[in-house]
């Protein structure tokens, strides 16, 4: 398997394009059932809307793409089965939180969520209310995670311009560099105080990245490439 790609651009055009989403249509007697099943293990999850990107290029240091709408279930299948070729791309935004000291802070997905047991940067799939006049604005997505999953307010940390995109596959990540002067251990104490708060919270954890040697395998692909490539210098 190959390595995801790694690039910066230095903005993001985004658009939504409606259009009807094929593999959702043809396969969704499957897809009713297996999102029944999943509802039956998993009872808080809730078939919203998402939006997923079915056209992209990037020129001239700028990453621009094309979304439609489909529901979280025939999203859900799509993921569970693999990503088979459907047309489209899981782009979604991420904020990668570096410390004073040096660390990243990732969270652990709780129990009840789909994706239990995961280790990465605050995200999320990006929904009907991150278009803003047509536009999919993932650095409001970004920033509505970062504070629903760890407290934090992107406005108390040093945002860096840009993006770093990390493609692999189907799954394209868009990640934002948002720094902060306090070491690890306190950022993680603030995280996990704002995460006993909530009455269910979507983390269960805070993991401090160092470097390599503290790499998960609950870890996706996206994060560890990511943070290779800042330990090694290459981002920044």
């Amino acid at each position: 398997m190959s390595r995801p790609a790694i690039f910066p651009v230095e903005r993001l055009e985004l658009r939504f394009r409606p259009k009807p989403w094929a593999f959702a249509a043809d396969r969704h007697a499957e897809i009713d059932t297996f999102f029944a099943a999943l509802r039956r293990e998993k009872p808080d999850i809730w078939n919203g809307r998402v939006l997923l990107m079915h056209h992209q290029r990037v020129s001239g240091g700028v990453f621009q793409g094309d979304y439609l709408e489909a529901d979280y279930a025939s999203f859900a299948a799509w993921r569970a089965w693999g990503r088979p070729a459907a047309g489209v791309h899981d782009c979604f935004g991420a904020a990668a939180v570096a410390t004073g000291d040096g660390a990243f802070l990732l969270g652990v997905m709780a129990p009840h969520t789909f994706n239990a047991g995961k280790i990465y940067f605050p995200c999320g799939t990006p929904d009907p209310e991150d278009i803003v006049g047509g536009a999919v604005d993932l650095e409001k997505s970004v920033r509505r995670e970062l504070k629903e999953e760890t407290g934090l307010d992107a406005g108390e940390l040093m945002v860096e311009s840009g993006w770093t995109v990390v493609a692999d596959g189907s799954l394209v990540a868009q990640i934002k560099l948002l720094r902060s002067d306090d070491n690890a251990e306190t950022m993680r104490a603030r995280m996990l105080a704002h995460m006993k708060r909530e009455t269910q919270p979507e983390l269960c954890d805070i993991r401090i990245v160092h470097g390599p040697q503290d790499f998960d395998q609950a870890m996706p692909r996206f994060v560890t490439a990511y943070l290779t490539d800042h330990f090694k210098g290459r981002t920044s």
